[in-house]
């Protein structure tokens, strides 16, 4: 029976970001997942890296503290999947006045302390090309700088670096059941794709759940007065209807805001809804009065009407959030808590509740304090100054390293080497392998997607599904027409399918 310091439940961004930095400090780690790593919120979130401009409103700022904090530390060690952007904020004076949000950005630009980023200031929209796309009623608005992020391939890159510092990454995994025996916990897992059932042990059990953290408890057979709240939020995408690099942060009437982030070069996401959710976690799904919320957001502030044949997909998450018993939903706090069960000499059940992707180092660094009594010995903290696989770059940043692929494979089009540079970095080398041309990388799918990329993923990224290869280690499904997606599904299943 193999035994183990932590066993952690989830295989989202928290879990990912626990078994990293538990694993780097030396402790044996397990982490299973009933599905795919980043399935479920962590693939399904707004994709940024931010401080919480809104939050401000709420009074949270030690939370937008520590998220501006941790924007500067994530930029730095996963640069070739988290990048800067600017947004712009039209000005809609019937919803804040513009004294209000001078003051929010202001705060925005100094609580996080020094930064790297472009500070905020306003603009005259008749004397920039930024407005060009916006309806003639909105003459001025702000710009300011927060980060865009590959939400998924951060927490698949969190699993990596924890499996190569000898963590045990295990995905449809189901979690049966735990009790304890002494000072362990011996704990029933069963593989979903096999059937067979195992039994381990463990020091201490991490629940990171997310949204089945309470269900996770029970199976414990433990029980805990903290409860979560469940806030769906949905997101369109379409077409990308503005030139620019920027993208857009939408006031609206019910307090509420809208991003509309470039995506994919042509593409664009528009979202988040923040409705409350009370149904199956496993199958939300976007709304009709959803769809229609975001299309009446957008349309309030752009030339271009969109309407729903405009649109080419979506996605809805269930965002588990500690329920702090506030009435508004968008005013329900982003920030975690812990719940840390058993005695005095029992193996301990750490229980997390809350938490956003900007800040799921500091929360694993904060489960790694409450467990610090049952592992005296743990080194100091060191995810923040190590990088993320892939994110070694040399001086010359992502740019300088796209050129250095161009120059080691001269056969290499551009638009790939930045494909690969942004999803897998330096290791992009290990993907192309002994490759000479293009015809060396494989079958070739569409849209630059070559069979060598399918076979790496799966070999060293636990994928084991088309579908965890095209919409979450990459995103093909939204460069390949329905035909070479069944194709492509074909050929993985010959090849990789049990």
């Amino acid at each position: 029976m193999s035994h183990f310091d932590l066993l952690i439940i989830g295989g989202g961004i928290n879990g990912a970001g626990i078994a990293r930095d538990a694993a780097g400090r030396g402790l044996s780690v397990m982490l299973v997942e009933k599905g795919d790593l980043a399935e479920a919120t962590s693939s399904r979130s707004t994709k940024l890296i931010h401080g919480g401009l809104r939050y401000l409103e709420y009074y949270q700022f030690r939370l937008v503290r520590e998220s501006l904090c941790e924007r500067e530390v994530l930029l730095r060690i996963a640069p070739h999947i988290i990048w800067p952007v600017q947004f712009v904020l039209p000005h809609s004076p019937v919803d804040r006045p513009a004294w209000l949000i001078r003051l929010g950005l202001w705060l925005y630009d100094h609580l996080g302390g020094k930064i790297s980023l472009p500070r905020s200031y306003g603009i005259e929209f008749n004397s920039t090309n930024m407005g060009r796309f916006l309806r003639p009623e909105y003459h001025r608005g702000f710009v300011y700088s927060d980060c865009w992020v590959d939400d998924s391939r951060l927490v698949v890159l969190n699993a990596l670096d924890a499996a190569e510092r000898g963590a045990e990454i295990l995905t449809r995994t189901r979690f049966i059941s735990a009790k304890r025996q002494g000072r362990d916990w011996q704990i029933i897992l069963q593989d979903l794709i096999t059937g067979s059932i195992q039994i381990v042990t463990a020091r201490a059990l991490v629940n990171a759940a997310g949204p089945w953290v309470s269900d996770v408890i029970t199976k414990a057979g433990e029980s805990s007065p903290r409860r979560i709240r469940l806030v769906k939020g949905s997101h369109i995408i379409v077409k990308r209807f503005w030139h620019g690099d920027n993208n857009f942060i939408l006031q609206n009437h019910d307090r509420r805001i809208v991003f509309a982030n470039q995506f994919q070069s042509d593409l664009a996401i528009i979202g988040t809804t923040d409705v409350p959710y009370e149904g199956d976690a496993a199958a939300v799904e976007i709304s009709q009065s959803e769809i229609d919320y975001l299309l009446a957001s957008v349309n309030g502030y752009f030339k271009t009407q969109l309407s729903r044949p405009s649109i080419l997909a979506s996605y809805a998450g269930v965002r588990p959030l500690y329920d702090d018993v506030q009435n508004n939903p968008s005013a329900v706090s982003r920030d975690y808590v812990f719940d840390l069960e058993g005695a005095a000499g029992e193996a301990p059940l750490l229980s997390i509740f809350g938490g956003k992707i900007t800040t799921y180092r500091r929360l694993a660094e904060g489960a790694m304090a409450r467990l610090k009594s049952h592992f005296p010995h743990l080194p100091k903290n060191w995810t923040g100054r190590e990088p993320l696989p892939g994110g070694d770059f040399a001086k010359g940043g992502f740019d300088g390293f796209v050129q250095s692929l161009t120059r080691d494979y001269p056969w290499l089009p551009e638009s790939l080497a930045c494909h690969y540079a942004r999803l897998y970095g330096t290791r992009t080398s290990r993907l192309i392998g002994s490759a000479q041309g293009l015809s060396d990388l494989g079958e070739e799918f569409g849209g630059q997607f070559y069979a060598a990329e399918a076979q790496y993923l799966c070999q060293n990224e636990w994928a084991k599904t088309a579908e965890d290869i095209l919409l979450r280690r990459t995103k093909h499904a939204y460069h390949l027409t329905p035909e070479q997606t069944v194709d492509f599904t074909h050929w993985f299943n010959q090849h990789f399918g049990s």
